[in-house]
């Protein structure tokens, strides 16, 4: 059978095992799906629930098997009664990103946002730093107006089009070398902000030794990027070029040596984590429904991951 797997950048290890090769080794028959080329549909309002495109290619003929993103999508796909499993789970993100505003902002600290205009990718992990931020702060999702950036979320902060940014790197190399910023939250001691990795419980169930060749490639690609971060951020830079964009390749490698890489088990830290977020987007109304994150573990799935640990040393 061809495995599906969908990429997209902001994923970067599976962006960058889309272009070694280390997965046709083990499954010759591979299909690439970039997430970029595939229908968007109609982005929800921020005010109202999140966009649910991750989980619906998976679903979708056409669509893939096997996809990488942030911290919110698999919530979001509970939420929408998906029946989706997780993978695992990198290591935290700390220094990926964080809330900021102007240096010369009279916003001081997260109570100030309220009725503020807050720049977010929404239904990406932005959307669970500000909620969290906001939780902490007394405030909710109603006290503030999130404002879906997309991809011109650097140029909306430079031009002053939004109050405060959940940026992220390497974009934020961008606005700090065009303007000074000041950090308003930090992601460490927020949230841990991995990257992680789902497919549906089918999928799972009846290609286990496919599943097992996914993650023994992960491994070894992510490997590979930490010994060579320069070539791995080359990929990025091409992609980038290719679309018509600018790109550093400084910045990238900057990016890569600051982010964790290896997939790890889904564990109760991380569970925790996930369901705390799950509470907060139900009970802000982001969610359908409410949703319990530790019916899509399966322990096997997590037994699988653990026996791959010891090939990353």
């Amino acid at each position: 059978m061809s495995v599906r797997v969908g990429f997209f950048p902001h994923n970067n290890s599976l962006f960058v095992l889309r272009h070694t090769g280390i997965l046709e080794r083990r499954i010759p028959d591979v299909t690439w799906v970039d997430l970029r080329s595939l229908p968007q549909g109609e982005r929800p309002d921020t005010r109202s629930g999140l966009p649910t495109v991750h989980s619906d290619q998976l679903f979708a003929e056409g669509g893939y098997d096997v996809v990488g993103t942030g911290f919110t999508p698999p919530i979001t796909a509970l939420g929408a009664g998906r029946d989706v499993v997780y993978i695992g789970v990198s290591g935290p993100r700390v220094d990926n990103g964080r809330l900021v505003v102007r240096a010369d902002s009279p916003i001081k600290e997260v109570a100030d946002l309220r009725g503020r205009r807050v720049g977010i990718a929404h239904g990406s992990w932005q959307t669970t730093l500000l909620l969290f931020a906001l939780d902490q702060a007394g405030l909710t999702w109603a006290d503030v107006e999130p404002v879906n950036t997309g991809a011109d979320a650097a140029q909306l902060f430079l031009d002053g089009e939004i109050d405060a940014w959940t940026g992220s790197y390497p974009d934020l190399d961008r606005v700090e070398a065009q303007t000074e910023v000041r950090t308003l939250v930090r992601t460490e001691g927020l949230f841990s902000h991995p990257s992680l990795w789902f497919t549906r419980r089918d999928f799972a169930e009846d290609h286990r030794d496919e599943l097992a060749a996914i993650i023994e490639s992960l491994q070894e690609s992510d490997r590979w990027i930490t010994e060579n971060p320069r070539a791995a951020a080359r990929y990025f830079v091409d992609d980038a070029v290719a679309r018509g964009s600018d790109a550093s390749l400084d910045a990238w490698e900057r990016a890569l040596r600051n982010r964790p890489f290896g997939v790890n088990p889904a564990d109760e830290a991380f569970l925790t984590e996930q369901q705390r977020a799950a509470d907060l987007l139900a009970a802000n109304g982001l969610l359908p429904r409410a949703v319990d994150v530790r019916g899509a573990v399966l322990p096997w799935v997590n037994d699988l991951v653990t026996g791959t640990l010891s090939t990353r040393a």
